[in-house]
């Protein structure tokens, strides 16, 4: 077991290390920088102004500065944001990201496996068809389209949650956290419906079901392990991608979370800012990865010597 951990943990890092290379040096690579879309200034006070930042140095000594800064965790200070350091900035926005996030996605999976369970195990029933259309509307709709028309119905004209901002307190996150968990629940429903149909198939399932084990026990003790595997594994990459992606929900409903920053700095070629929240991704999406293959090892024990 600790030579996987250690596999995993060595991928991760060389994957880190190439995301962060790969990014200065295309940031680099665009056309523009953090100061071409400024009020016309003299090239004395630019000059000076790209000394402060030392973007009047060669690239690869920006980036071994960079890497430098990174061994004491220091993310370098903003470019559009001048009173703020990209540390400030991603600490001021990610407590809200990671609250939605981290609830979307415990909202999404309970849902999504309850109807995926139902649908598996009453194929062609009333359950069944409520998960399809769930995993049609989630799929097909846009959050865009969702996110307005809740507004609408239950704030406008119910008035049970807030349209948004943070005033509210937790009933300013409630619409926010089922809009951005429709998507999840329709794919872990149809993830979990189809793997449970597989699964049912197994031939130690019909071992069981030939001893006479009844249907609640053999779900719970011999189905639900494999039907979970490819569920646990989509659950890392998503938990990160709802937590740092949720830009539309972020504009939607007014929150103030690091989505919104992203592309705010991407557009302004703010770039520390990039790199900083592209660090922040890479380093979620790697550790959420490594827990779900950790997981998923300890679930199944031949996935560890699957490499």
């Amino acid at each position: 077991m600790l030579r996987f951990i250690g596999r995993r943990v060595w991928d991760g890092g060389l994957t880190l290390a190439a995301l962060v290379t790969l990014t200065f040096f295309v940031m680099r690579l665009a056309p523009g920088g953090p100061f071409s879309k400024s009020r016309k200034i003299s090239p004395e006070i630019l000059a000076n102004i790209q000394k402060t930042y030392h973007l009047d140095e060669p690239v690869w000594m920006q980036f071994g500065r960079y890497v430098k800064g990174l061994v004491t965790f220091d993310l370098g200070p903003s470019t559009r944001f001048r009173d703020y350091t990209v540390g400030d900035m991603i600490s001021a926005g990610l407590p809200w990201s990671v609250t939605i996030g981290i609830w979307a996605i415990i909202v999404a999976t309970l849902i999504g496996v309850a109807l995926g369970v139902a649908g598996a195990m009453r194929r062609n029933s009333a359950a069944d068809y409520v998960a399809g259309i769930v995993g049609v509307v989630g799929v097909a709709v846009p959050i865009f389209v969702i996110g307005p028309l809740l507004q609408s119905v239950f704030a406008l004209r119910l008035g049970w949650v807030p349209v948004g901002g943070i005033g509210a307190g937790w009933r300013a996150l409630v619409l926010p956290i089922l809009v951005l968990a429709l998507p999840n629940v329709a794919y872990i429903s149809r993830l979990t419906r189809s793997s449970m149909i597989e699964t049912l198939r197994e031939n130690y399932v019909r071992t069981a079901r030939a001893k006479g084990v009844g249907a609640a026990r053999m779900v719970r003790r011999h189905v639900l392990k494999g039907t979970l595997l490819p569920v646990i594994a989509y659950l890392g990459p998503a938990t990160a991608a709802i937590i740092t992606g949720s830009i539309l929900i972020e504009t939607i409903f007014a929150l103030p979370g690091i989505g919104r920053h992203f592309v705010d700095a991407a557009l302004n070629r703010d770039y520390p800012l990039v790199m900083g929240i592209t660090l922040l991704y890479g380093a979620l999406l790697i550790v959420l990865n490594i827990a779900t293959d950790l997981i998923r090892a300890w679930i199944d024990p031949r996935l560890r010597n699957g490499r």
